[in-house]
Parts: structure tokens; sequence; C-alpha cells
């Protein structure tokens, strides 16, 4: 699956899955824009060939020649960490960052863009969670901030010309992954193969999504769904637990330590313990991903220890 849009603006394209996402759009002969402060990404992460741009979206300023000719924009930039010390700044940030972008995309007449929004819009809610739940009551600030913004993105897409694809991501993993439960065990097995720390107690249970599938999803639904505001759940229809991804890792260390645990039901203020979203309505357009949760955490494992070396 492609991408038609000749020239294409990422937001935030210096991080994990944005630098997955330039490579992708590269590969299909777009001419790429990357525009990021660096803040949760790398310089590094920009394939050659796509034009980097230093920007803190939070400036209106810094939007200023950057969205000439574009025909799409992909807006992944967000201040991400849901254990925040900050969650008023946060949520005034991410808002800031989408508001700023949404009015220099009016002045540059560019009226389609790819926002990746989170599962965590849901809070705490039943599972498989549909995109059509309701109340959404997120418990993190990074949560609020992202429900907000598909508010903001609702709004100009119900009103102006502008077509939206808001994407509810479950986890992603996969090469270049930092600061998640993957690599994380991986460092801490690496200094000590002997025991493994866990946050929480282990029983914790998500989606975790390949970034490969998790891009193959986004062009899927950027290709066949037409409507003004067009929402879908990113994830697989299986769950791992915080206790399965430990073994997988140790398992794949070809270790076999002791777990010891933190406690209490979460891994951290925020964190929701339990998550699997419905994928039925992206399904229905076709799509369904490559791999099981489990089978996406042992892939993203054996990717990252060839990495961290």
């Amino acid at each position: 699956m492609t991408i038609t849009a000749d020239r294409v603006l990422v937001t935030g394209g210096a991080g994990f899955i944005g630098g997955h996402l330039v490579g992708r759009l590269l590969a299909d002969g777009a001419s790429v824009t990357v525009a990021d402060d660096c803040s949760n990404g790398s310089r590094d992460r920009v394939p050659d060939g796509a034009r980097f741009v230093e920007a803190d979206l939070t400036d209106p300023d810094a939007l200023d020649g950057l969205l000439e000719g574009v025909d799409l924009v992909f807006h992944l930039a967000a201040s991400k960490h849901v254990n925040t010390d900050r969650p008023h700044a946060q949520f005034e940030d991410n808002t800031r960052m989408t508001r700023n972008l949404l009015e220099a995309m009016a002045d540059a007449d560019v009226t389609e863009i790819a926002y990746t929004s989170s599962s965590t819009v849901y809070g705490e809610a039943p599972r498989p969670t549909p995109e059509d739940y309701a109340p959404l009551e997120p418990i993190s600030a990074y949560g609020a901030s992202k429900l907000a913004d598909e508010g903001l993105l609702s709004a100009r897409a119900h009103s102006h010309d502008l077509t939206v694809w808001n994407f509810r991501f479950a986890n992603v993993v996969g090469p270049g992954l930092r600061g998640a439960v993957i690599p994380d065990f991986i460092e801490k097995l690496r200094a000590d193969p002997e025991t493994l720390t866990i946050l929480g107690d282990g029983r914790q249970e998500k989606s975790y999504l390949h970034v490969d599938d998790c891009l193959d999803a986004i062009f899927h639904a950027i290709d066949r769904a037409e409507g003004s505001m067009n929402t879908f759940n990113l994830g697989t229809r299986t769950t791992t637990s915080v206790d399965r991804i430990a073994a997988i890792v140790a398992d794949e260390m070809d270790l076999d330590p002791e777990f010891e645990y933190t406690g209490g039901e979460r891994g951290w203020t925020g964190d929701v313990p339990k998550m699997r979203l419905s994928i039925e309505k992206l399904s229905a357009l076709g799509w369904e991903p490559s791999l099981s949760s489990d089978d996406a955490v042992r892939r993203a494992t054996r990717e990252l220890l060839a990495e961290l070396r």
C-alpha cells in the first residue's frame, strides 16, 4: 500500500514511529519534510532524503513556509510521557501544537491530515473497546491532551474543508524503540542476568502492534476511508501481559531470571493496566495485522537485541 501524496510534512518525524513512517514515504517516492524539536526523538532517526527542520511547534512561527505545496500532513509531534510531573504544561503543549498546525494548514490551504492519537483517550474501558465507546474518560494528562486534539480536529473537519484520519494506537513496537518495556527489560537483564525488576504486578495486559503492521494499517485507511473525520483503532486481536513480555525477552536472551515486582496493578501513575482495542472497523476495510501481540513482541525483541549490542 502506498500514499499518493507528492509532498508530505511529518511532525515528530524524528521519533520512533515517525522515522519508520518517513522511510516508508520516501520509498513510495514522496518528497518529505520533517519538523521536530527532537525532545522525544533524534536527528539520526530521520532517513536520508528527507528535509529536516528543527522546530518547536508550540511556537506558531515555527511552521512558517513549511506547508507551502504540501498535499498531506502526518501529525505525530507530542509530549509523550504518560507519567509526567508537569501534566498541565503537557496538556497545553500538545493542544497548542495541534492548534498552531491547524491554523497554519488553513492559511496554506492544506486539507488533509493524519493524526496519531492513542488508546489512552478511552481510559479504563471494557475490552475490546470500539471507536464509538463512550464516555471517553482518560486517566492521564497525555490521554486528555489526545482527546482534546481529536476534538480540535473533529471541529475543523466538520466545519471546514478538512479530511482527518485519526488513529488510536495500541502499543507499537519494533526496531528503534526506546524508553518502553522491551528495551527496558533488555537493558536490565544485560546489567543483571539473574534478576528482573518489573513495574507493578506483572499482570498488566495490553495489545502490542509491530510498527510495520502499524504503517500498513495507516496507509490502508488513508487509501480507503474518505469521510471528513475518520477514526480508527490500530492494534491486534490479542494481548500480552508484562510477565509474558519478560518471559519472551528472557527466552530470546537465553536467560532464566527471577522476577521481582514493585507492586500494585499499575506500572505508573496514569497507566491503564488492561487494554485491547476493537479493530473491527478497520478490518471491515480489509486490513488485518500480520502478527499477533506475542509475535510482535518477540520479533521486536529480536530486532532490538540486534541493535542494542
